[in-house]
Order: C-alpha cells, then sequence, then structure tokens
C-alpha cells in the first residue's frame, strides 16, 4: 500500500516537455501521473508522438487549438478552459495558445511519465515556435 501524498505546485516550472511547453509535476501513482502544462501566449509546440503512454488533459485557462492524428484520422479541435481531450498512445500531437493568456492545462499521463525519450518528434501542421 502506498502512503498519502499531498503536494503544491511549484509557482515556477520545474521542466520544459519534449513539446516546448512548460511543465510543473505534480503527484503520481502506480498507475499514473498527474502534472500541469503551460504554453505561452503566441506559442506554438512542437509536434510529438508518445510511444508507450496515453494522456487526458483539462484546460484551465487560455484559448489555442490542439491538432491530433492518428494514421487516416486527423482533427483540429478549439480548446480552452473547461474543454478535456484524450491523447492515446502513438497518437501525433500539436498544440497552439492563440490568446493574450497562456495555454494552460492539467494532464494525466496513464502509465506515469517514464522520461523524455517517451515523445517522438514528428511532422506537425504548424511551425513551432521554439525548441527545447
Amino acid at each position: 500500500m502506498r502512503d498519502f501524498a499531498t503536494k503544491q505546485m511549484s509557482t515556477t516550472p520545474e521542466h520544459v516537455a519534449p513539446d516546448g511547453s512548460d511543465v510543473r509535476e505534480l503527484l503520481s501513482l502506480q498507475g499514473g501521473g498527474l502534472a500541469h502544462f503551460e504554453l505561452a501566449a503566441g506559442q506554438t509546440s512542437i509536434a510529438v508522438a508518445h510511444q508507450t503512454v496515453e494522456e487526458i488533459w483539462f484546460f484551465l485557462g487560455g484559448r489555442g487549438q490542439m491538432w491530433r492524428r492518428q494514421v487516416a484520422r486527423e482533427q483540429i479541435v478549439d480548446v480552452y478552459a473547461g474543454v478535456s481531450i484524450t491523447i492515446p498512445q502513438g497518437t501525433c500531437f500539436q498544440f497552439r495558445s492563440e490568446g493574450p493568456d497562456p495555454l494552460a492545462a492539467v494532464g494525466v499521463t496513464m502509465p506515469p511519465w517514464p522520461g523524455m525519450d517517451e515523445a517522438v518528434e514528428v511532422d506537425g501542421i504548424w511551425e513551432p515556435s521554439s525548441r527545447p
């Protein structure tokens, strides 16, 4: 049995994700992990695909778009506070922040994030803003 955990979110990012977004780690258990992601206003992420994990994201603030592609299926959705999306294993995805505020979300990764080698860069539909 695991012990209880409690954590206050850091006021500054702890990592830069392979997609270029700022990450604040929250908590994890054996089946999954929770993190806060933020992409600065006007920025576009690097397109990536995860090799072994899948994720559920819930957007907290900002406005933007999320592109996802699986083999022959592709879609772009508007994302903003209150919207949640799934990123199944192997899905190519890219997102961009289009408003005056950062695009912020919390994401559950299942199983927990194994490390930076998990994400592989892929061809996206938008030019990324920068590389970590």
